[in-house]
Formats: structure tokens, sequence, C-alpha cells
């Protein structure tokens, strides 16, 4: 069997570009591929994005990439998933750089996964760094910078409420929105699919040359990447609705995920459930379908 050509070296420093380095953390999983990517980007003062796990090996092996002389004067989070933001806050304290981000973790909710949430629903996946706590908060459209380079953040809510991409010239780090080796994990309260679908528009309208995405290697063909993402959530959709109106009966989200993901493997029917509720929950929404007795989890589902 052919190896898979991105592995890089786990912690060591790989120059993507002249103004830009990415480090491998060493958490590697079914989740996160061949794990976290940490990106250095500019000379002098750097930015650092997406800091990763609580590894203390991770956080030497940024500070080794470092050149004689450089400094990181930015960390930027593209949003608090356990595999992303747990190293800012130590990353911070032994540099003295303040952390960038939308906001904490249940920023950015719609009124919808409010109410999920209330009702006890809680995230799946990846897992939630719950206590992450910005140090400034970026607004969708707001510019952050040093004397070697600029980035942008972008609002783009789906994967986690709080997720921001950063535009830096015609380059986007796009964290978990975009990734070029899987689909994107859209697990409600966090995850929001009605959301996710318009970043990833927004995205697909744009004109970069490429994204560098959470996991996994850079994205080439970056809009094709985006539109990719959206025909395969309208595919889902298509095939959900197909079923429902089939079915004789209200079905549930498992009796639905099994009939969907006939491939998976049985470690990520989970996670496989947890992206048809997704679809359900923007179905209900949008009139599509409806839930017995309410939205939830445990609901059974019909055509509208």
């Amino acid at each position: 069997m052919q190896s898979d050509p991105f592995n890089p070296v786990v912690g060591a420093a790989e120059v993507l570009a002249p103004d830009l380095r990415r480090v491998l953390a060493p958490n590697a999983s079914p989740m996160t591929y061949r794990g976290t990517n940490t990106y250095i980007l500019g000379e002098g003062a750097v930015a650092v994005i997406d800091p990763g796990p609580a590894a203390p090996d991770h956080q030497r092996a940024i500070l080794d990439a470092l050149r004689p002389g450089e400094v990181i004067s930015h960390i930027l989070v593209t949003h608090s998933h356990i595999d992303h933001s747990p190293l800012a806050r130590p990353l911070a304290e032994a540099t003295g750089a303040a952390i960038h981000a939308y906001g904490p973790s249940h920023a950015g909710r719609s009124a919808v996964m409010q109410d999920l949430a209330a009702q006890g629903l809680t995230g799946g996946g990846e897992g939630v760094d719950v206590g992450f706590a910005p140090d400034e908060i970026l607004a969708h459209g707001e510019t952050v910078d040093a004397k070697s380079w600029s980035m942008t953040a972008l609002w783009t809510p789906g994967h986690m409420s709080n997720h921001l991409c950063f535009a830096a010239g015609d380059a986007v780090f796009t964290g978990d929105l975009v990734m070029g080796w899987a689909s994107t994990m859209v697990s409600p309260p966090d995850g929001d699919l009605s959301a996710f679908m318009a970043s990833a528009q927004m995205l697909a309208q744009r004109s970069d040359a490429v994204f560098y995405p959470g996991h996994g290697a850079p994205i080439d063909q970056p809009q094709d990447r985006a539109n990719w993402l959206i025909a395969h959530r309208q595919s889902r959709e298509a095939e959900i609705l197909h079923h429902l109106t089939a079915s004789e009966t209200p079905m549930s989200i498992p009796d639905l995920t099994r009939l969907i993901y006939t491939d998976a493997p049985k470690g990520l029917m989970g996670a496989a459930a947890r992206n048809v509720f997704a679809h359900l929950i923007d179905l209900h929404s949008r009139g599509r379908v409806k839930a017995d007795p309410q939205l939830s989890l445990t609901a059974h589902f019909g055509p509208r």
C-alpha cells in the first residue's frame, strides 16, 4: 500500500514559504489526522497560529523553531477545540504574547444551538476547551499585524461557533473549516450546519491561492475544495430526505446513520450520527422535516 505523502516529522519546523513555518503537534488520531498544524508566520516578531494541545514537548518545539532574534508577538487561535487552543495560555505566559480569538468557547452560538445546549446537549468529537479565554477579541474583518505580516480575521462558524479563519495575502489559514484529508466535523451544539454552509460559501467566493488547514497538507485548489464540501453536504441532505420520505414511520438518528454511513468504521459512527443530527437541525429550521416530540438527539424525524 502506498504511504500517505503528507507525513511531516512531529516537532520539526518545516518551511512552507519564506515567511511561513509549520510545526506538527504530537496528537495524531482519527479526528486529528497526523496531528495539529501549528503555523509560525513572519520574521522578527512572529505570529503563532493554533498552538495546539497542552503538550510541553510541543511548546518546546515551537520555541525551538524560532530563528535567532525572533520573538512571538501574537498568538492566534482559530477555535477552541482541545487539539487547537489549550497550549495558547502556557505559550502566552512563556512569551508575553497576547492570545487573539473570536471569543470563548460558546461565543457565536445561534439561538437554536443555545436552546439545545440549555436542554442538556453537549458537544461530541474532538472535545471543547471549556476554559478558553482570549486576551483580545477579534471581530469579523478585523486586522492584526506586525512589521512582517498582516492577517484579517474571518468569522467562519460551522465546525465551531467561535471559529475564525485568518487571511494573509493570497492565503487563508482555515483551521478545521476546510481540510483536504477529510470532510468537516459538524457536531451540535458547537457545530452548526447552517452556519457551516454559509462560511464555506464565503470562502468559495474568495480568490485565494492556498488554504493552510489545521490538519493535513496545504490545499492548492482552495475554491474547488470549498465547493466540494458544499456539494458533499448537499448530497448528504438529499440522502437524508430520501430515506425519510421512503420510510413509512418517523426515523431515529441511529437508524438514519446506519443507512447513510454504510462503510464508516464502527469507532466513527458516533461522529457520523452527530453529522446526521446537524443536517436534521438545519432541515428542521428550514421547515423541511418535523421532529417528534421535539428537536433533540432522541427525536424521531419525518418529512414535512
